[in-house]
């Protein structure tokens, strides 16, 4: 039996708890570091594509959007080019041709000039104050081959003797060759093949050029051809000139 009087004994008050031990944090597994790096990787490709495709985008924008416009728009502009290179090449082609023609008409008005300054040489020491004084003669005679056998002569005549009369008569050639071995000369009317042809008139003060046509048969080779000059009045005149003379002469341009 309890006694009343005896005072129970105290239960002690609990005390505040006492807190727990930290605990570390768990340390995350390799695994869960190469995802995330995986991760880094694929955002960074994603923005890379996505500014590539912008960057495309702004391209075809500025080409109008169509890569069928921008071709045809290449292919006029290398049409436009082809264009051009076609006329420079061209005009290119007719200024060579114009050069050409320029350089060709220079050279016959060269030869003109040569020959007018050759024939006013002529003339002055013809009719010039210190000019010889010769009676009638060939001053010059050259022939030029025609078709066939047959050639044209032209003979220039002069005379300052006497000076301001008048010189007239005929002129008749004659050519001195051989034709099958042996020598043959052939007078004014073979020459012609006329017989009985009259000579050519000539009638001048100072100088004058007549001209004709002669004919050669078959296989003659000329050496050497005569002028036969016969005034109306006085003696007749005549002069003979080697062949290649006459034609060499005609070939460099004279008569």
């Amino acid at each position: 039996m309890t006694d009343p009087d005896q005072t129970p004994p105290e239960t002690p008050a609990p005390g505040p708890a006492a807190a727990p031990a930290a605990v570390p944090a768990p340390i995350p597994p390799p695994a869960a570091a190469g995802h995330r790096w995986l991760y880094a990787v694929l955002a960074v490709f994603v923005a890379s594509l996505a500014f590539g495709t912008w960057g495309l985008w702004r391209m075809l924008a500025d080409a109008g959007t169509d890569p069928r416009a921008q071709l045809a728009t290449q292919q006029a502009r290398i049409d436009d080019l082809e264009q051009r290179v076609a006329t420079l090449t061209r005009s290119d082609q007719i200024s060579r041709d114009a050069n050409r023609d320029l350089q060709g008409t220079l050279a016959e008005r060269d030869e003109e000039i040569s020959a007018l300054r050759a024939d006013v040489a002529f003339y002055e020491r013809f009719v010039g104050s210190t000019a010889q004084r010769r009676g009638l003669a060939v001053h010059e005679l050259a022939l030029r081959p025609q078709a066939g056998d047959a050639w044209h002569y032209t003979a220039t005549l002069t005379q300052n003797l006497n000076r301001g009369a008048v010189s007239s008569g005929q002129l008749t050639l004659s050519i001195e060759g051989t034709q099958g071995g042996k020598l043959r000369r052939l007078g004014w009317a073979d020459l012609r093949q006329q017989p009985g042809a009259p000579g050519v008139e000539y009638s001048f003060k100072y100088f004058q050029q007549v001209e004709g046509d002669i004919m050669l048969p078959p296989g003659f080779q000329p050496l050497r051809i005569s002028v036969r000059l016969a005034p109306a009045g006085g003696a007749a005149v005549e002069q003979t000139l080697p062949w290649s003379e006459v034609t060499a002469r005609a070939a460099n341009g004279g008569g």
